[in-house]
């Protein structure tokens, strides 16, 4: 038996600690590695940056993705342990939305880790998960980690890819394979924000949420409207966006000083 710490919703970055005690709980379970901790803690790094929210910047590589799933033949959504602990709900209900494949790829691969993950997606009512033990039988050329080995039923063939929480290599392979590949990265400067066809530089919580909902509402519209939000899309003036954005942002608290009210609050009651 885990136990769970109790977040108060009233605390002012309790989403946060949500997510935190989320991969806490699936380190235990098996379905996080420890590398997945440290890699965490990198991305809300730079989600302190951002402003903790989706920013328009984003939602217009959402809007990108979802057509770009919706347009997809073979469309792939690529599952590590991050974000089956953070996300699996969202994922499922994407690949819903889109008709995508899941399939579990990982760095730190091992039988034991892919079948928890398949195990936590299955409980949420997933009905076919993709390159579990001898089904990742093909592999990623120019890709030299466990990531190389993929489904043949899955990656391997497929035209789109989302890879939540990614890695640099198997992004820039993929798209040497003619592959979209669609990514969530909170930072703008890693090796797989700026391979990636469509980059969303958001959480991935937020992300997939919002990504659902545009799907949904997308899937009604014509193939015309959906092929001109993928033909418009920039990827690189949406990462010079993102970047500008971290400066504009840490630009204005250096000259108005961090205002945090919780810490006002407390001298303002000591000089009472």
């Amino acid at each position: 038996m885990i136990e769970e710490t109790k977040i108060s919703p009233q605390h002012p970055r309790a989403e946060s600690l949500i997510n935190r005690e989320k991969l806490i709980k699936h380190q235990k379970t098996g379905i996080v590695a420890l590398a997945g901790l440290i890699a965490h803690g990198r991305g809300e790094a730079f989600d302190y940056l951002l402003g903790e929210k989706t920013t328009e910047n984003a939602l217009k590589a959402i809007k990108a993705a979802a057509a770009a799933m919706l347009l997809a033949k073979q469309p792939v959504i690529s599952v590590n342990g991050n974000a089956a602990a953070l996300a699996a709900e969202g994922i499922l209900n994407l690949a819903n939305v889109t008709g995508s494949k899941i399939e579990v790829n990982l760095f730190h691969r091992s039988l034991e880790r892919e079948l928890a993950i398949k195990q936590l997606l299955e409980t949420l009512g997933a009905k076919e998960i993709l390159g579990i033990g001898e089904a990742a039988s093909a592999q990623i050329p120019e890709v030299y980690s466990e990531r190389r080995r993929v489904d043949p039923r899955g990656i391997l063939v497929a035209d789109v890819v989302l890879v939540p929480l990614e890695d640099g290599d198997r992004t820039e392979a993929l798209r040497k394979m003619d592959k979209t590949v669609i990514a969530i990265d909170l930072n703008p400067l890693s090796r797989t924000a700026q391979w990636a066809s469509i980059t969303i530089v958001d959480n991935v919580v937020r992300a997939l949420s919002i990504l659902v909902k545009e799907a949904s509402i997308l899937r009604n519209e014509g193939l015309e409207k959906l092929r001109k939000l993928v033909s418009n899309f920039d990827n690189q003036e949406v990462l010079a966006e993102a970047i500008k954005l971290i400066n504009q942002r840490l630009s204005e608290l250096a000259r108005e000083g961090v205002y945090i009210p919780e810490v006002i609050e407390i001298y303002q009651h000591l000089e009472r």
